[in-house]
């Protein structure tokens, strides 16, 4: 509630000039804004925890070496390529890029300008472009198949023109947690490895390459 409260309190301040393609995260908050998953989640067993050294470094302008998304891990018994992904929010395409596995889609959400949701190797349902509309839980493909993992990024444009990586789980609504917390546990903080905690325990990089990896569980599974 008090993010909703903050963020009415910046639509009238905007009023007066501001400008809504950047958010002031110290000052503003995160808003609770996603109220749809992106992909059918009893198909998922595992999701990696943000900051974790899963994959490769993804890391934005405050941070770095380490991956600051989530990667959704699909069951093995499920045919992987036939896992749905939908639109999380109401918006436009800002960008669709080729990937070695499938296609990239970055979506700027509706009455949120200065984010964008990013969702990796999808087959795409149709020929998407930059500009497309989309709305909330339309399906816009499906996941690329078995050669890769499911995954999503949220990136916001602060006031200071830099980029912030977010956790999905920051951005949702306490009602599509519940979703989460229905399949395994109840605190949106077992998503997340703390900035803290990733200080004083740091990764090691070369270039993208972690080369060093947590010593703890990283994933959060499923049931």
């Amino acid at each position: 509630m008090k993010n909703r409260l903050i963020y009415v309190s910046f639509c009238i301040f905007c009023i007066s000039g501001c400008s809504k393609d950047n958010w002031d995260i110290e000052k503003n908050g995160i808003p609770e804004f996603i109220e749809t998953n992106y992909i059918e989640l009893e198909t998922i067993s595992k999701i990696s925890k943000f900051r974790s050294s899963e994959g490769h470094d993804y890391s934005d302008d405050f941070e770095n070496c380490c991956s600051m998304k989530h990667y959704f891990v699909p069951k093995s018994e499920v045919d992987w390529s036939k896992i749905k992904i939908y639109a999380p929010v109401n918006g436009s395409i800002k960008k669709v890029t080729q990937e070695w596995a499938g296609t990239q889609l970055e979506i700027v959400p509706e009455g949120y300008s200065a984010f964008r949701i990013v969702i990796f190797h999808i087959k795409m349902s149709r020929q998407f472009v930059a500009g497309d509309k989309v709305d909330e839980g339309e399906q816009i493909g499906t996941h690329i198949g078995s050669a890769t993992y499911s995954d999503i990024a949220v990136i916001v444009k602060e006031s200071n023109k830099k980029m912030r990586l977010l956790s999905f789980f920051d951005v949702m609504t306490d009602k599509l947690f519940l979703e989460f917390s229905n399949h395994g546990l109840t605190s949106r903080n077992d998503y997340i490895i703390s900035k803290e905690f990733r200080d004083a325990n740091p990764l090691v990089c070369n270039g993208e390459t972690f080369t060093t990896s947590d010593s703890f569980n990283h994933w959060v599974y499923l049931y």
